[in-house]
């Protein structure tokens, strides 16, 4: 039985006007339905695609961030196009200085530019390896750097990035994806640590929508229930003011919501350097997470780790 949402709460209305938004890999799929979604709330977008296919190759082309532009203009949005890739330090900054030539500043950055290349593990070449981490990992690093020190100076930043349950899992064939999506988790649950006394709020989603790197393995029933707008509402949540969450993992999709955790077992306490086999006698008991605790950053650990062993 799933809990119905009631939209008439009196929580104050979530708005991003005077705003100034970029989303990246967005000219098409999910970054389209960001997008779109950012400039409903009053946010002016740069709307940032290369133009190339789902596994990053082709020549760039402008023209899928123009037909997004042109549909937020449309609607009475505003918002600017911009072909520059995520991958180097030099297109990050060109994105960033996009928003801030054309609108003056940058109050939200969503990390949503990828590409795929999907083999197993014996198969997936080095450069293959680290084309993908490069794209989803280092890209997302680099549009985030370029974006922070005018985040810092304004004492105001939200920040959205993408992993996915591969990451989060593991899922067959997905080696790459997966070490640069949970690189992703790992990047914002430092950046929310580092961000959180200058109101720079750092949350991760992974989502499950209809995309141009999901349709091919969804049937036409899933690609009905699972349309990007329902990520897009919380993307637009996550990028507002109203936003509190800082260094949270959103899983979502489909109308489904959860917030994914990163918990730390009871464990156990050796009075000395055990043997293989006593690791092995005590494993059900040091796995036992059904009392989990949950640290907002690693400086949460250590007190706990001092005070289970003073308990031994």
């Amino acid at each position: 039985m799933s809990d119905a949402v009631n939209p008439g709460s009196g929580a104050p209305a979530v708005s991003l006007a005077d705003r100034v938004a970029v989303v990246t890999g967005a000219g098409g799929g999910l970054g389209r339905s960001h997008a779109l979604a950012l400039s409903a709330r009053g946010a002016a977008v740069v709307v940032n695609d290369i133009g190339r296919d789902t596994e990053g190759h082709g020549s760039d082309d402008d023209s899928p961030a123009k037909r997004v532009v042109a549909e937020i203009e449309e609607r009475g949005g505003t918002a600017i196009a911009h072909a520059g890739t995520v991958d180097t330090t030099e297109g990050a900054e060109s994105i960033v200085g996009a928003a801030l030539e054309r609108f003056g500043r940058i109050d939200v950055v969503v990390n949503n530019a990828g590409i795929i290349r999907d083999q197993t593990f014996a198969k997936l070449t080095a450069d293959d390896f680290a084309d993908v981490v490069r794209v989803h990992l280092i890209g997302t690093a680099n549009v985030t750097r370029a974006a922070w020190p005018h985040m810092r100076d304004a004492q105001y930043g939200r920040v959205v990035n993408t992993a996915a349950g591969a990451g989060l899992y593991g899922n067959f064939g997905q080696s790459a994806y997966s070490a640069a999506k949970m690189g992703i988790v790992g990047l914002t649950r430092t950046l929310a640590v580092e961000g959180a006394r200058r109101n720079i709020h750092v949350n991760v989603i992974a989502p499950m929508a209809v995309s141009r790197m999901t349709e091919r393995i969804m049937d036409e029933e899933l690609q009905k229930r699972f349309r990007p707008e329902y990520v897009s509402a919380m993307v637009a949540f996550l990028a507002s003011e109203n936003c509190a969450e800082n260094g949270r993992i959103f899983e979502l999709g489909g109308g489904y919501y959860s917030r994914v955790a990163v918990v730390q077992g009871e464990g156990v306490v050796f009075d000395d350097v055990p043997t293989p086999e006593q690791i092995e006698e005590r494993l059900t008991a040091l796995s036992d997470v059904s009392e989990p605790f949950e640290a907002a950053g690693s400086d949460d650990l250590m007190p706990r780790l001092r005070q289970r062993l003073a308990m031994s």
